[in-house]
């Protein structure tokens, strides 16, 4: 057999794996659900070799959309670390066989700590299915190695199964991506799901004048503002957003001389600007001055009044694009 047609088996392999345990989800599953979504401590993930490094995955997928979690080594747990659990915490004990050592050894001092016990296995008969409150059981396959040997098949089950139990606790929690921004605040996908008011340029570091202003007022104001931001946001005499003028529409004006700066500002203000509000997402202000093509965005409250602004280089400051 080539590379490709190995390669092409494991994959199919593995994925017909998965698509076999979605009828196995049933009563069980949604038992483990509840019982995680109940638990006022944290859901402590163990497994040892290849089962660890899916546990520590797990754990940090479900810390990371709501459930707090953390990785527990088995070994580590009887030199000190079992001192991490408490009496109402959930542990997700992982191991394919259900006979790993390590892990079976849990059982019993986590189950005088208070702690619920939920295995995760492929041998439903096994001495961890049987030591455990609930089992999710992944089943038999046989694995992708060629030497039917190294963990393949049972680790991506295994792995797939924990996705699924995180996410379905997504829904049940009713996790938003505000919620997974506040999680995520470093990263692209976190950065992405800012919003414009945590960006946004504000007070002192915006221009805001009444449209009935002369362009030369504007002009000064802007240079005297904090960062000089090249743009000014005009107001009606309520206080509304009427207008925006910003250094470019300045510089095409004086072209034709300076006459117009002894003008009102709303005679060349660009009326009825594009502007976007303060609680919607930085993407969508990147979308809009990216489509629009301009440099600077107003930011507006639901009545209409200006809060701040947006100028590209703050959104391409606070995202890797």
């Amino acid at each position: 057999m080539n590379r490709i047609e190995r390669a092409r088996q494991v994959l199919e392999t593995e994925a017909r794996a998965i698509l076999a345990l979605v009828p196995t989800i049933g009563e069980p599953f949604e038992r483990v659900v509840e019982l995680m979504l109940a638990c006022q401590g944290h859901v402590v993930v163990s497994g040892l070799g290849k089962a660890g490094l899916v546990g520590a995955k797990v754990s940090a997928t479900l810390a990371s959309t709501g459930t707090p979690s953390h990785f527990l080594h088995p070994a580590e747990a009887f030199h000190g670390d079992l001192g991490r659990m408490r009496s109402g915490d959930v542990a997700l004990l992982i191991s394919n066989s259900g006979e790993t050592g390590e892990v079976v050894r849990l059982v019993d001092p986590l189950r005088r700590l208070g702690v619920h016990i939920v295995a995760m296995t492929g041998a439903a008969g096994s001495a961890l299915a049987r030591g455990a409150d609930l089992v999710l059981d992944v089943g038999k396959a046989a694995e992708a190695c060629p030497l039917g040997l190294a963990p393949s098949t049972s680790t991506t089950v295994l792995l797939a199964l924990g996705d699924a139990l995180a996410l379905s606790l997504v829904d049940a929690r009713q996790f938003s991506r505000e919620d997974y921004a506040r999680f995520h605040p470093g990263g692209l996908l976190g950065r992405q799901l800012l919003r414009v008011d945590e960006i946004m340029r504000r007070g002192d570091g915006i221009t805001v004048m009444p449209e009935s202003a002369t362009v030369r007022e504007v002009l000064i104001a802007i240079n005297s503002t904090r960062g000089r931001p090249g743009a000014a946001m005009l107001v009606s005499a309520d206080g509304r957003l009427s207008g925006f003028l910003t250094d470019g529409d300045l510089a095409r004006r004086l072209q034709e001389g300076t006459s117009f700066l002894a003008e009102s500002a709303s005679s060349i203000m660009t009326k009825a600007p594009l502007s976007i509000r303060a609680d919607e997402l930085v993407s969508q202000a990147w979308h809009l001055l990216q489509s629009r093509h301009v440099d600077q965005l107003p930011v507006v409250g639901s009545d209409g009044k200006p809060l701040g602004l947006v100028d590209v280089q703050d959104v391409l400051s606070s995202r890797t694009l």
